[in-house]
């Protein structure tokens, strides 16, 4: 009984406690009734502090690749990017602050989810769509 009880803790500690957003709670006012196609790639900058334009380049799959997908400039705190589904889309961000240069790197995989039960009608809700590019420390 001992051994049941750890798997199923480990399990729920794994579960709870996972880095990757898996979609597992919708929230049904983003949901969807038709099947999306393309979403919106939510990207949060660190922007208000400094009132500078910041350098957003968005690649395709993996930064090595270097597949440019898109590339502006930005003084918001944040923007949406057009993305396609179920694709790999990896974000720089570039700060220029006090004569540095800082870059910031994320990627997402926004994917969708079809849910019949925890909304009132069956939906699509895509997930995995958030990209958290703020800086945390500079110097």
């Amino acid at each position: 009984m001992k051994i049941t009880t750890k798997i199923f803790l480990v399990f729920a500690f794994i579960l709870c406690f996972s880095c990757e957003d898996q979609g597992l709670i919708v929230k049904c006012p983003d949901c969807t009734a038709d099947e999306p196609i393309k979403t919106d790639l939510e990207v949060k900058m660190d922007l208000a502090n400094f009132g500078l334009e910041t350098q957003i380049n968005v690649y395709e799959g993996n930064i090595e690749d270097s597949v440019l997908y898109s590339s502006f400039k930005t003084s918001g705190t944040q923007t949406t990017i057009p993305v396609t589904l179920n694709k790999k889309y990896t974000v720089t961000a570039t700060y220029y602050i006090h004569d540095n240069y800082y870059i910031v790197i994320d990627s997402a995989t926004p994917r969708v989810r079809y849910d019949k039960t925890q909304c009132d009608d069956p939906c699509y809700f895509v997930y995995d769509k958030s990209i958290d590019l703020r800086l945390k420390y500079t110097k």
